[in-house]
Order: structure tokens, then sequence, then C-alpha cells
């Protein structure tokens, strides 16, 4: 399985910021077994796929979809407009659309399933907080956020697929990990990807359950990359603020490129 690393900008980078970003980055800071994705502003993903090209080594995606595909809602973008904007993949159930703007488990879920309809691969956002972590509920909260998405899932035909699209990938990011500078030890993160793996194959089936990428996502950064894709489940990182600047995501993707891919 490939080595992912994604960076996702939040509310950062409008177009000719991605400009400047792409112009002093390129896909190669990252070595074989290696993918980069960018998960870039809505208004920013036209900028970035006329920058890229074709053939550039770096998957695009947007950070959020609406389930409908058209209709009244006022700010929304739709999977379809996404893909045709040049996109292929999809960030659904973020830990800061869930907590911050109210998105439950069943709208992360439609919103997957409209991904894959539009022939892009959903990235399936789950975690918990600090709270239920000390609780002793990461199973329960992480269980219930991929029920209603794996449930979904076989119902769910997988539309036209863009280029490298793969049909679901996970990423796993701990609440009380994500810009506090707070990382899981690579413990904490073999344990929680190992339980979601086995919910995949338990779902989906052993075989198809394993394809699934799993990501590890919070306050990763080039020092302690290597040490989580160490982690026999960690099969990518998800990379918020280290992700900004061209530089810091390239110490991340040459720090991923060090790692046999399996």
């Amino acid at each position: 399985m490939e080595t992912i690393v994604a960076g996702n900008w939040k509310m950062h980078h409008g177009p000719a910021e991605t400009h400047s970003f792409l112009d002093r980055f390129t896909a190669e800071a990252a070595g074989d077994g290696v993918r980069l994705l960018l998960f870039v502003p809505a208004l920013s993903v036209a900028a970035a796929r006329a920058r890229l090209g074709a053939g550039a080594g770096i998957g695009l995606g947007v950070q959020n979809v609406h389930w409908e595909a058209a209709g009244a809602f006022t700010g929304e973008i739709s999977a379809e407009m996404a893909r045709g904007a040049g996109a292929d993949f999809a960030l659904v159930g973020h830990s800061e659309r869930r907590q911050l703007f109210g998105e439950t488990d069943a709208e992360t879920a439609r919103k997957a399933a409209a991904v894959r309809r539009a022939g892009m691969t959903p990235v399936v956002c789950v975690g918990e907080t600090l709270e239920e972590r000390v609780a002793g509920r990461l199973q329960e909260v992480v269980g219930g956020q991929l029920r209603p998405v794996l449930e979904t899932y076989g119902r769910t035909p997988h539309g036209a697929a863009g280029a490298g699209s793969l049909p679901l990938m996970i990423a796993y990011e701990p609440v009380w990990a994500i810009g506090t500078g707070r990382t899981a030890t690579p413990e904490d993160a073999g344990a929680a990807h190992a339980f979601i793996r086995a919910r995949l194959a338990g779902s989906l089936g052993a075989a198809r359950g394993a394809c699934v990428p799993i990501l590890y996502g919070g306050s990763v950064h080039a020092a302690n990359a290597r040490e989580l894709l160490d982690v026999p489940e960690v099969n990518g990182v998800l990379v918020g603020g280290a992700s900004l600047d061209p530089g810091s995501f390239a110490g991340i993707a040459s720090a991923a490129s060090g790692r046999e891919s399996s």
C-alpha cells in the first residue's frame, strides 16, 4: 500500500497563495511509494488544478461537500461541483465540521456517499475528544462515527473515477491532538488504527477492508512523521498547520519517503 501524505489547508491560501505555494513545492519531495494530496479551500481548487496540470503527482481535494447534487443550499458546494473544478478527493466529517458546525454522523455518511457517487474518494475523519478518551470511550465514539458510513458503503455505487481515485479512506484524528502540539504516541495511534482496521474488515470483508488506507492526523510535523509512519497500521498522515509552508510539507514528504511501503 502507498504511503499517503495529505495536507489540509483549512481556511488558508486563496488562489494567489495557492499559486505561490505550488510554484515553490513539487512532487519531487516525495519518493516512490508516496502519494501526495492537498485539501485546499473550495475557491482555490481551480487555481490549484490549473497550476498542477496533468500528471503533477499531487492529488487535489476539497475540505467539505453537501450531500445533495444541487439545490437551494446557499454557501454550499456539491461533490459534482468539486469534481468539475478538478478535485478527486473530499474530506468529510472533519472534527472541526462536527464540533463547530454540528455535523452529525448521519450527515457525514450522506456526504461520503455523495462523494463516491461523483466518482471521487471520500476521506472520512473520525476521532475522540480528550474527555471521551479519558472516559475510555474511544472505541464507542470512533465505532459510532464509522458505523453509518460503512452501512451505506456497499449500497453506494462509485461513479466514473477520477485520476488516482480510491473507493474510501479513513483519517483518524484524535481531537485532543489537533492544533494543540500534543500528538498521540505511536502506541496510541497503532491501537486506534488497529481498531478501525478490524471494523473495516468486519463490515467490508478482510480483503476489501485491508485495502482502505487509514491516515493519522493530529499535530503532525517533520520531526514526528517518520515515527508515526513506522506504525504498521498507519498508512499515511493528514497534516494541518505544517502543510501550509512548502518547506515544512516537503520535509514531511521526505520523511515519508524513508519508509518502506508495504
